[in-house]
């Protein structure tokens, strides 16, 4: 199957295993990926995960700005399969018409559930209690093409954006290595999305990262876990902008408390009213200051001061 040549395209982290597992069992005769951006408060220009690791195979990079724009640059490489995975661009018709095998996509969802760019993110976020990888060929819309395979996890309770992200990543390089010869031989079967159980996970705006405490209990928790490691869910503390990274959930009942409220203190964590009932902030980062436990916090501050504070 080194005969069979592919094209990858691909972007964020999350695409790494599943680009070096098929750069080391396959013919990948050249990359695609997002040009270089500016990144931190230098404005370092930086190239994506991908980019970096296509240098340890000596792959040609191509860096279109826009890809409906810019698809002959693929063209020139005669590709007889595209894959992409979390590329993030859509990709015009005739690309992915030209190869002989077509264009197949690694998308972190078990299609149709979550279409969209932050699968992973809403999986939490929206309270699923399953997810997984569907690898599919694409078509002109979002994520909406025929099935090819599919494989499934759960998703715990302990589970933030960073652990299931690196473990639907592993699960997709292994899917793919396992679907790949299926796809080359002809022998899978095809199967259309039920556009009836369709639902999205879209890119996550900055409205989406803050925290609404008059969300139950548990809805805060799916959020905060859903936005950690990066970018961190937030509220506001006395004006000062409050990242959350993690929560613990408390049974305590409030019939009169207004949501958002700081009721009281644990050894390791600040109490605050969500919903009806309780989170207890465990992990955090106030603005200007490194990220911390709550009890590391707890140590340096007046405690009282902070009782019937409402964060928002």
């Amino acid at each position: 199957m080194k005969d069979v040549r592919i094209v990858f395209m691909g972007t964020p982290d999350f695409a790494v295993p599943v680009f070096k597992a098929l750069a080391e069992n396959y013919n990948v005769v050249a990359v695609v990926t997002q040009p270089d951006k500016k990144v931190g408060r230098k404005q370092v220009l930086t190239p994506s995960p991908i980019k970096k690791a296509s240098a340890e195979f000596n792959i040609p990079v191509l860096q279109p700005v826009r890809i409906k724009d810019e698809y002959e640059d693929v063209l020139k490489y005669k590709p007889d399969m595209i894959i992409t995975c979390a590329y993030g661009q859509i990709i015009p018709k005739l690309l992915l018409d030209y190869p002989k095998y077509k264009c197949i996509n690694v998308h972190a969802s078990l299609l149709p559930k979550l279409r969209g760019g932050a699968p992973i993110h809403h999986a939490i976020m929206d309270g699923y209690d399953k997810t997984g990888i569907t690898i599919m060929y694409m078509d002109t819309k979002m994520d909406t093409g025929d099935i090819i395979s599919k494989s499934e996890t759960d998703i715990t309770k302990d589970d933030t954006l960073g652990s299931l992200h690196d473990r639907l990543s592993e699960m997709g390089k292994d899917l793919l290595l396992e679907t790949l010869p299926n796809i080359i031989k002809g022998n899978i079967k095809r199967v259309k999305q039920d556009e009836s159980e369709a639902t999205y996970g879209y890119n996550i705006t900055k409205e989406d990262e803050k925290i609404d405490f008059n969300k139950s209990n548990v809805e805060v928790d799916n959020k905060v876990r859903a936005l950690n490691p990066t970018p961190g869910a937030y509220t506001t503390l006395n004006g000062k902008r409050l990242k959350v990274y993690d929560v613990r959930l408390s049974d305590r009942y409030y019939a009169n408390t207004k949501p958002g409220t700081i009721v009281g203190f644990e050894k390791d964590g600040i109490r605050v009213v969500a919903g009806n009932k309780e989170v207890i902030l465990t992990d955090i980062a106030i603005e200007g200051k490194k990220r911390c436990l709550v009890k590391d916090y707890l140590n340096g501050i007046d405690k009282e001061k902070l009782l019937g504070v409402v964060l928002g």
